[in-house]
């Protein structure tokens, strides 16, 4: 199927009154048939790399499979250390910030404002959990999907020494309540980055406050398994479709 490319970039409105980095992007993956007159779904994909690096070329091929499959596809770019000498704090602020820009040009996007899923991968993971869970929260997330997140940014989890003195005010799982959207976590058992505790911890937490959560372990997997890059890509045909069989639980695929 054909796809048609768009991108937006993000303009300082967007950025919750800090201080606008320019050259962010948002690169929009439309279905074949796409009108600007429908409501779709819009899935956000944050890439990962420790809010220090990556590229947002990451999920490229997931957004190419859920535009296929009649989604809005997005894949959306943030401030890391290495390019902008930002700190995670001002990853979640773009993460925020792309969701905004999303919801707010939903006609010209062709999307329904309240059909908009977060998701990512490790620190984009926790960009976007961040998005729809830290103060102030999004519940207007309709959905997270999430690969190996960094759900814990204290000394449990991942990344306490880029947050110091912080740790509890970045960590997803500690701002966790009522209304927080349902989730599915894709963790590898022997991820020895982001610990597979945390993802279990993490769903309890949902579903002790009446979210839905799945987490689909992959036994003796690694951090970053779920790639399409890694060992020939063989754990991601699966997670996509497990991802898509969700988002198709949840009414917000065809």
């Amino acid at each position: 199927m054909r796809l048609a490319s768009v991108w937006f970039v993000l303009t300082a409105s967007f950025l919750l009154g800090q201080e606008y980095k320019p050259g962010l992007q948002l690169h929009v993956y439309k279905p074949a048939d796409w009108k600007a007159n429908q409501k779709r779904t819009a899935i956000v994909f944050f890439f990962g790399g420790g809010w220090t690096g990556g590229t947002v070329k990451q999920f490229e091929p997931h957004a190419r499979h859920f535009a296929e499959k009649g989604a809005v596809a997005i894949c959306a770019d943030y401030r890391v250390k290495s390019r902008h000498n930002t700190t995670p704090f001002d990853a979640i602020a773009d993460g925020k910030a792309a969701i905004a820009y999303v919801r707010q040009h939903a006609k010209e996007l062709g999307i329904d404002p309240k059909r908009i899923v977060a998701a990512g991968g490790s620190a984009g993971g926790h960009v976007a959990a961040s998005a729809a869970i830290l103060p102030p929260e999004d519940h207007k997330i309709a959905a997270l999907v999430l690969f190996n997140p960094v759900v814990d940014t204290t000394a449990a989890g991942y990344g306490a020494e880029k947050v110091a003195g912080r740790e509890t005010e970045a960590s997803p799982v500690h701002h966790v309540t009522k209304g927080t959207p349902p989730a599915i976590l894709f963790h590898g058992t022997a991820d020895t980055t982001v610990p597979f505790a945390n993802a279990e911890a993490f769903c309890a937490r949902l579903r002790a406050v009446g979210s839905r959560c799945e987490l689909v372990p992959y036994e003796g997997q690694k951090h970053g398994f779920f790639n399409q890059t890694r060992e020939g890509g063989k754990f991601y045909p699966d997670t996509v479709a497990r991802a898509e069989a969700f988002l198709r639980s949840l009414h917000l695929l065809r």
